[in-house]
């Protein structure tokens, strides 16, 4: 990996704790993990428009009744927006028609259910943070910030039946002596592109001290990590979507989860050169 330069592109007013972004068609759709709300920010006009996904959606909901998204992936033109798992009430996916705005409502809990049946891991140990759907497999980023460390890529083909599942272990570098895990992961031809986070818990529930982030590159055919590069010390970036690509340089837009009810999120620019 080259040099990389990261930056503040712009500010955005009207959401709080930002976990997820999508860049499509000069248009940035957004996911809190406190919110009941997709937004769309027109990056043009600097105006956001919020879509309300269930009735009586909130910008600010409290912790134990959240939905808790921290994934949005994009496959075709529709949003898949899905919660993290790890509460109950945190097992509900949204698809989203671009074209059409159409929303899908479902409940992925006994997906979930079987994952942890599966790989052994706890009820408060569940995490998913990332989410790659291609043509034929869908993809779970598991974060391992629980005591249990389970950092992994939990996969699949894509299909309603009978589903079975793959788990595949990922070790990523610490930041002053605790596990960066993931919080977010996008595809790039056949390259995944991943972020992850050190934050001194042990909870899946309760936040920490942030301690920095990284991102880094996996081969999608063999899951090994190819780089990695500490990006900040001090943020927790939970949001990756790729912006322009040229042959000697990718752009990407970063979001952060600031753990604060103020509804306005920066927007970052992290540039790589070859």
């Amino acid at each position: 990996m080259g040099k990389f330069q990261l930056s503040v592109l712009f500010k955005i007013i009207g959401i709080g704790s930002a976990s997820g972004l999508v860049y499509h068609n000069d248009k940035l759709y957004l996911i809190s993990d406190n919110s009941t709300f997709l937004y769309e920010y027109v990056i043009p006009t600097e105006k956001l428009n919020k879509i309300a996904l269930v009735e009586n959606a909130q910008d600010n909901i409290v912790k134990k009744d959240k939905p808790d998204f921290e994934a949005i992936a994009i496959k075709g033109t529709d949003l898949i927006l899905l919660g993290s798992g790890s509460t109950e009430n945190r097992n509900l996916i949204f698809n989203y028609a671009i074209p059409t705005g159409k929303i899908q409502k479902n409940n992925i809990g006994v997906i979930y259910q079987k994952i942890k049946n599966e790989f052994a891991i706890t009820d408060d140990e569940l995490n998913i943070e990332g989410l790659i759907m291609n043509q034929d497999h869908i993809y779970f980023f598991q974060r391992g910030n629980g005591i249990q460390g389970k950092n992994a890529i939990i996969f699949s083909k894509d299909t309603p039946q009978n589903q079975q599942f793959e788990y595949v272990p990922i070790d990523l570098p610490k930041i002053k002596n605790i596990a960066t895990t993931f919080t977010d992961a996008i595809l790039v031809d056949d390259k995944i592109y991943f972020l992850a986070s050190a934050e001194d818990t042990e909870s899946t529930y309760l936040d920490g001290e942030v301690l920095g982030s990284i991102i880094g590159r996996m081969d999608l055919k063999t899951l090994k990590v190819e780089f990695t590069q500490q990006i900040s010390s001090t943020h927790k970036f939970e949001g990756l979507t790729l912006y322009k690509q040229s042959e000697k340089e990718m752009e990407f837009l970063l979001c952060e989860d600031t753990d604060s009810e103020l509804l306005e999120s920066n927007i970052y620019k992290l540039v790589i050169k070859d």
